[in-house]
């Protein structure tokens, strides 16, 4: 019951930290970001959503697996855990960048730094479970489409 628990919890987290970062996306997408100039891949506003509350969610249970291998492997899981708050909070953080400053350019360069994070979690989430690592792959396909994207808006409106 505990390793449910454990996932859970960090399931709510992942969940928590994303409705958080859409306060900051919501009052943007009705009045700044319909301005800008975006790519034609652009995909629709109405698409976000569902696809990051999946990621959340896969993000959150491959985190709540790793924890459950926390009495097994302490020092790789305390080091795998460190890479994965770290790029959840990296995550939140690009929502302010982009749609709270407005600044595309500071937001991709944090992107890009995002990403790494994501990959190096991944790398060490595989190591201990394989099955936890490949849970961030979706994640990192989407947040590299959203590194393209990101970078696209950047260059279309400098």
């Amino acid at each position: 019951m505990q390793r449910i628990l454990r996932i859970v919890l960090v399931v709510t987290t992942c969940l928590v930290i994303g409705y958080l970062s859409g306060t900051v996306t919501r009052e943007s997408i009705l009045t700044w970001y319909p301005t800008i100039i975006k790519p034609f891949f652009n995909p629709p506003n109405w698409i976000f959503a569902p696809v990051w509350t999946v990621l959340y969610i896969m993000m959150g249970v491959s985190g709540g697996m790793i924890w459950n291998r926390l009495e097994s492997d302490n020092e790789n899981v305390k080091k795998a855990f460190l890479f994965f708050i770290l790029q959840l909070g990296l995550n939140a953080l690009w929502s302010y960048l982009f749609f709270g400053l407005h600044n595309p350019l500071l937001a991709l360069i944090e992107i890009i730094l995002l990403w790494l994070i994501i990959f190096e979690t991944y790398i060490q989430f595989k190591k201990i479970d394989k099955i936890a690592g490949f849970l961030f792959i979706p994640y990192l396909a989407w947040v590299s489409f959203a590194t393209l994207l990101n970078a696209s808006i950047y260059w279309l409106n400098k």
